[in-house]
């Protein structure tokens, strides 16, 4: 752990990737962990179910092309280290139960240890079939609504949330929302001035209203707990 003003602050980050993972999910808060880490010495664990290369395609994609990213990991489910802060990110492989089964495990056995959990996107279903978000609030991706808050009915769902905070869970709405997530997460732990200097360099213009969601209204959404 490092030391922020007499605080201890989380270092130790991990990652879970599975085949057909949405590329932004993972990499948009992971390009401004990249950058925070200039400033705080913080560790990166890659997590998979093998050490084989994980790609954004998933298993069952169309045969034309291959227009597709992989990430290597660093640990297996089976290997991975002692963590604070578990990143879940969603994407199409969510969809298959086979591809992502070993994920919800993971996120079940290792989240009474964490400090924080952070899903990007479909990544809150997975945590949601993981039973960590029963009794919660929490969001996801708005375009995949209906199927995604039918995975656990014991989740209080919120349809108008770019991010929601419950607890040590943060759950964020779809793919580019993980941008926003991250840097809440980064002012909250870490301090504004940490998270506006990240922005800052990113050029990125952050959105700081939790409820601020124009995509909940295009798709006519309610919240479950209304």
């Amino acid at each position: 752990m490092a030391h922020l003003q007499g605080k201890s602050v989380p270092t130790r980050f991990g990652i879970v990737v599975f085949p057909g993972f949405q590329a932004l999910d993972a990499f948009g808060p992971l390009d401004a962990l990249n950058s925070l880490a200039y400033y705080f010495p913080l560790d990166l664990s890659i997590i998979a179910a093998t050490m084989d290369p994980v790609s954004t395609r998933p298993p069952n994609a169309p045969p034309q092309g291959n227009f597709s990213e992989s990430i290597v990991p660093t640990h297996t489910f089976e290997t991975a280290p002692p963590l604070d802060v578990l990143i879940v990110p969603g994407g199409r492989g969510t969809k298959d139960i086979n591809v992502v089964q070993g994920v919800i495990d993971f996120v079940a056995k290792v989240y009474p240890s964490l400090k924080y959990l952070i899903t990007v996107c479909t990544g809150s279903g997975i945590a949601a079939r993981a039973g960590v978000l029963d009794g919660r609030r929490a969001t996801t991706n708005k375009k995949a609504w209906a199927e995604t808050t039918a995975l656990r009915t014991e989740v209080k769902w919120v349809a108008h949330a770019r991010w929601v905070v419950d607890g040590n869970i943060w759950t964020s709405s779809g793919v580019s929302a993980g941008l926003d997530v991250i840097f809440a997460f980064m002012e909250d732990v870490f301090g504004k001035e940490a998270a506006d200097n990240v922005a800052n360099g990113l050029e990125y213009e952050r959105h700081t209203d939790s409820t601020w969601d124009p995509y909940a209204k295009i798709y006519n959404l309610k919240d479950s707990d209304a």
